[in-house]
């Protein structure tokens, strides 16, 4: 079993507010509920199918000139499937570090906004460049999708530090990607 303490509490309350966010007690143990862990997990994959549904890599995408340090295919899957499993990680553990606050289900509703807005800016980009064949849409579309992967990072690390950091691969990712997106651009634009 392990307990934290206040020292080791993840967050600075001075950062929400006093007003706006208080602890309702500590410590708590783990481990949190496990069904909900297969939710989370449920809905994170449930994303990646509908992403990976519009991502068709046939004589387009193949026709394509890639950069010299593009990964290979096949390191995608395994890149994407790591990246979903640590988001339904996050969410899990965020979703049940909330409820030791005042404002639990404040927080809790927050949480899967933020998830959501996300997990429809990755499926969004999905369409623009695999679907549309149009990576410039893509790259335009990119910027929010980065700007909403910083912002899970930071949302959850203010609630639950792990449930934030552990999405700091999903960011660096998501700007290899960009890099690509705009190297795709530049050695095959303009698109039409």
């Amino acid at each position: 079993m392990c307990v934290f303490s206040l020292k080791t509490w993840p967050i600075s309350l001075e950062w929400f507010g006093s007003k706006h966010l208080r602890l309702r007690r500590l410590p708590f143990s783990w481990p949190y509920p496990w069904p909900s862990l297969v939710i989370c997990f449920c809905i994170s994959f449930f994303v990646a199918a509908v992403g990976g549904a519009l991502t068709e890599l046939g004589p387009w995408y193949y026709a394509l000139k890639q950069p010299a340090w593009k990964p290979p295919d096949w390191a995608f899957c395994l890149v994407w499937s790591t990246i979903f499993s640590l988001c339904a990680v996050s969410a899990w553990l965020a979703w049940h570090a909330a409820r030791f606050y005042d404002n639990a289900k404040q927080l809790r509703r927050t949480v899967w906004v933020v998830f959501g807005l996300n997990a429809m800016l990755n499926v969004v980009w999905s369409y623009c460049y695999f679907y549309l064949h149009r990576p410039d849409w893509a790259m335009v579309e990119w910027i929010f999708l980065w700007i909403s992967v910083g912002a899970v990072v930071v949302f959850l690390s203010r609630i639950y530090r792990l449930a934030g950091y552990i999405n700091i691969p999903y960011l660096v990712w998501v700007s290899i990607a960009g890099a690509l997106n705009w190297e795709t651009i530049r050695l095959n634009g303009p698109f039409y």
